[in-house]
């Protein structure tokens, strides 16, 4: 039973200047509903304690800013969310540290040319594969463990890691992801757990990256079975190699007229012209991992719905933010002509993109402080942007 609108206006009062109220069905979702305005300048306080006031009368106060209008509705509480099964993270997490492993690995001699015959090198020399499976693993993991922890510091309910193996893949893997088990109270804790996945990723990565360039070698570019295939760049991946090997990479064998500055344009953002014959890093397994890194970690910062970027758009723009989904999926679209990926990808935007986390307290603003970490976020993102991830070229 809910206690009678008197006890409520009373609590209500004591944070919020009651303009008029109305009430509801606890069946369409709230009791009673409030307009007006919050009397205390710290919103984020005002809504902690009249939480813990209804807390009692299992309801919960929804925070909300329409039209310029700050409303508070009351909700009735929802049930504590039942435990997962660690089990069945501990088993996906083996199978894709095998799936992994079989991608990392470097068969001994001459690829058999049949799939039954790849498939089977690739199992006998599993092993050899722990360099990368250790380096990847090791970022998705940190990833994914920032963002557990972070939820676990403001008390919001969340699954450990689910990995997603991806056998006989280029990675292994499809990443992984952990789960919000309630709603994040107010933007600045959603924002707090939306980047701390990809700040923790990167303290690993880069570190990985570099490690794993200082064991790689400079080489020309030459077909292997008629395909060329090379990793694609960002700035920050051009900058590592131009930092380790003096050089932006991969070099051509000749410009034919075309100044540096477009021919790099041109490259960074179609893929072309191939650079046959050029100079590049052929990369150790290990920087490789630091490459993926780069990757996943601009993938997940993709500013849209429940991406980890999404979340940081939500928490500083608000509804604003979905405004700006028809023009980061038209991007992907346009992009996909150059690496068909992103038409992948715009697929999933059109299941993740279109909705945000929506926090309790919508009316709680970033602070200061969060506002940098945005903007050193959004800057990463620019950082680690491949608009052609992978390329194979048939010569």
């Amino acid at each position: 039973m809910f206690p009678e609108i008197e006890i409520l206006n009373n609590l209500v009062s004591r944070i919020f200047h009651i303009d008029d109220l109305t009430t509801g069905d606890p069946q369409k979702g709230f009791l009673v509903s409030y307009r007006g305005h919050l009397l205390p300048e710290d919103s984020a306080a005002a809504y902690d304690q009249l939480t813990d006031s209804l807390k009692q009368y299992n309801i919960t106060p929804l925070f909300r800013l329409e039209k310029e209008q700050q409303i508070i509705y009351l909700a009735p509480s929802k049930p504590a969310p039942k435990p997962t099964r660690v089990s069945v993270n501990i088993i996906l997490f083996i199978l894709t540290v095998l799936s992994v492993m079989i991608a990392g690995a470097q068969p001994e001699g001459a690829m058999p040319s049949d799939i039954i015959g790849q498939i089977l090198a690739l199992l006998k020399s599993m092993l050899t594969g722990w360099p990368f499976a250790l380096s990847l693993l090791g970022i998705l993991l940190t990833h994914e463990l920032g963002h557990y922890f972070m939820s676990r510091y403001h008390k919001t309910a969340a699954t450990l890691p689910y990995f997603i193996p991806l056998p006989f893949s280029l990675l292994g893997t499809m990443g992984a992801a952990i789960l919000m088990q309630s709603t994040p109270k107010n933007k600045r804790v959603l924002f707090d757990i939306g980047v701390a996945g990809p700040l923790a990723g990167m303290v690993i990565a880069i570190p990985v990256l570099f490690i794993g360039l200082a064991l790689s070698s400079l080489s020309t570019i030459q077909p292997i079975n008629g395909q060329v295939s090379l990793e694609g760049n960002s700035v920050m991946y051009l900058l590592a190699k131009l930092i380790m090997f003096g050089k932006l990479l991969p070099a051509p064998v000749g410009l034919s007229g075309t100044p540096l500055a477009l021919h790099w344009l041109r490259f960074f953002f179609t893929g072309q012209p191939v650079p046959l014959g050029g100079l590049d890093v052929f990369i150790h397994p290990v920087a490789f991992a630091g490459w993926a890194g780069l990757l996943v970690t601009m993938l997940n910062l993709i500013p849209a719905g429940t991406l980890d970027g999404g979340h940081v758009i939500y928490a500083l723009f608000g509804e604003k933010a979905s405004k700006a989904f028809p023009f980061i999926f038209g991007a992907l679209v346009v992009l996909g002509l150059f690496w068909s990926g992103w038409w992948i990808w715009a697929v999933i935007l059109l299941w993740l993109g279109r909705v945000h986390a929506e926090p309790l307290d919508q009316i709680t603003q970033l602070d200061a402080r969060r506002r940098w970490v945005a903007l050193l976020v959004i800057i990463i993102f620019l950082l680690t942007f491949s608009p052609v991830p992978f390329m194979v070229f048939n010569v």
